[in-house]
């Protein structure tokens, strides 16, 4: 207890900090005028009494609000202690505006550069005077086909809402629309009044050429009313009228693609494209049967990783190649999509002498120029080594030798063939031979079971007597379904009792007629007798 009372302590007096490393990130890098960003600094370990000074942030910005959040965060790694500090900025100029350092006791931040754009009044029209509208734009007027364009929403309301507030998709069957992350909050003015904002944008690709309608969405919420502060219950029902809105329909023109584009391409347009390789260590010059692996990566800004095809790769005398499956990923940025894909491929060398891979090329329309470019790879060149481990054996002896180590698999291969065709053969004599005839029972063994039967057809039990049935017939020579078929009375006798088992409970049943039908069943047309009580047995009632 007293070591732990130190250590508390000792960490007190060096400023109240355990860890070195401030981190801090922004919800977004781009905004305008009058919004708010949020900024949020994390300490790896728990601060104990130090706090952020915010002295260097306040010529450059206003802090509105500020809170801080003690968790822990459970990864591979074990357990581990965090602070968290989230704070609400307003710029205090427009143009790009650097969150200065911060620091905590010892631990200081990196800076962070902001791009605040001049404030435009949202266009809602007469909408700008109710508690909530929409404001909806398209960062082009004009895309390619299939090219990329992102569409921002925002939602502006003067009051508060609940958290019942309901947005609708927005889907169109002549565009691919993907939502770009998770909606943002922040904070605006409108005119000179404080506004809530909900952000959410969408990545578009049309797929069509022509003109593109985007669809309105709907905002639905209930607005937050307390007319009477004194007797508001956060626990009651919720006090509000529910408000809906509509966003504008946005008209967007789809170019097709331009007719300078090869046609025997496929059709990238991207506002930035990358194409990068990379090769495993390897030891040069390379031996006949070595292995090395080569990766190709291509990153398109606008484009999602499926919208990305496969590398064209030039088939090369002498190499053998060994594709893994590709890697796609798209991921999420301030300017929309970024997609990716990596291709990995083992090269092994089957002849000696001069190798080259040959140049790649990858074909792609910049929508930043609006032009055709181009993005290469160099050709890569290997000088291939014959390897004598793998030279073919020249010497007799060693031919001898391989000889002598085939023949075992050879035999082996031909006593498994044999044994396969013997096999065979017993199989097709079996089938050829007549079927086992059914050994019937002793007398005394059939005259034991037609006892138990009659017994239970007296008792008037059915299931007794469907039991009994069923193992008098199978000592007989033929089955009970071919007795009923050549004795009528047999036929209706067992109808009665199969009503009486699988139809409505409660029915009374009499076996005196099956068991009549069992005394009473003619011999085969062979003139093999029935165990019936009437042939070879003395009979059950002697008159």
């Amino acid at each position: 207890m007293m070591r732990t009372l130190c250590l508390v302590c000792l960490l007190l007096l060096s400023g109240g900090v355990r860890g070195d490393e401030l981190m801090a990130s922004v919800d977004r890098q781009q905004i305008a005028e009058g919004d708010t960003v949020e900024l949020t600094l994390e300490l790896g370990g728990l601060a104990l009494s130090g706090q952020p000074d915010l002295s260097p942030l306040l010529p450059l910005f206003e802090v509105l609000d500020s809170r801080q959040v003690n968790r822990v965060i459970r990864d591979d790694q074990g357990s581990r202690s965090a602070t968290r500090w989230i704070l609400t900025l307003l710029p205090r100029r427009t143009g790009y505006v650097v969150i200065p350092p911060l620091r905590v006791g010892e631990a200081v931040s990196a800076p962070i550069t902001l791009q605040v754009s001049e404030a435009s009044t949202p266009d809602a029209g007469g909408d700008r005077l109710m508690p909530v509208f929409i404001d909806a734009n398209l960062d082009r007027d004009s895309v390619y086909v299939q090219a990329q364009a992102v569409l921002t929403l925002r939602i502006y309301h003067s009051v508060s809402l609940f958290d019942d507030s309901t947005l609708t998709p927005l889907q169109t069957p002549e565009a691919r629309i993907e939502q770009l992350g998770k909606p943002r909050t922040y904070e605006t003015r409108v005119n000179g009044v404080r506004h809530g904002v909900i952000e959410v944008r969408y990545a578009i690709h049309p797929l069509r050429s022509g003109e593109l309608e985007l669809p309105a969405q709907v905002f639905s919420a209930t607005l937050v009313e307390r007319n009477d502060p004194d007797t508001f219950n956060p626990f009651g029902p919720r006090s509000g009228r529910t408000v809906q809105v509509s966003s504008p329909v946005i008209p967007l023109q789809v170019k097709s693609i331009p007719a300078e584009y090869p046609a025997d391409t496929p059709w990238l347009p991207a506002t930035a494209l990358t194409l990068a390789e990379s090769w495993s260590e390897t030891s040069e010059p390379l031996k006949v049967g070595d292995s090395v692996t080569r990766t190709l990566t291509l990153r398109a800004e606008g484009l999602a990783s499926s919208q990305l095809p496969p590398l064209p790769l030039a088939e090369v005398p002498g190499l053998r190649r060994y594709p893994d499956q590709p890697r796609l990923e798209s991921t999420l940025g301030e300017t929309g999509l970024t997609g990716l894909r990596e291709q990995r491929e083992a090269l092994v060398p089957t002849q000696a002498g001069e190798l080259e891979i040959p140049a790649l090329e990858v074909v792609w329309w910049n929508l930043a120029s609006d032009r055709l470019e181009r993005a290469t790879l160099p050709a890569r060149h290997f000088s291939v080594q014959a390897d004598p481990l793998l030279e073919a054996p020249a010497a007799s002896g060693e031919t001898d030798a391989s000889a002598a180590r085939l023949w075992p698999w050879q035999l082996s291969t031909a006593v498994l063939g044999l044994t396969t065709l013997l096999g065979f053969s017993l199989w097709w004599h079996a089938r050829r031979q007549p079927a086992i005839p059914r050994t019937l029972p002793s007398a005394a063994n059939a005259r034991s079971l037609l006892d138990e039967l009659r017994r239970a057809c007296q008792a008037n039990d059915p299931q007794a007597t469907r039991q009994a049935l069923d193992a008098w017939a199978r000592a007989q020579p033929e089955t009970l379904a071919e007795m009923a078929a050549r004795c009528v009375p047999l036929s209706d006798a067992l109808d009665g009792l199969n009503g009486v088992l699988y139809g409505e409970s409660g029915q009374q049943w009499d076996g005196q007629q099956l068991w009549q039908a069992i005394r009473d069943l003619p011999p085969r047309p062979d003139g093999t007798p029935v165990s019936n009580g009437n042939g070879g047995l003395p009979p059950l009632y002697p008159r």
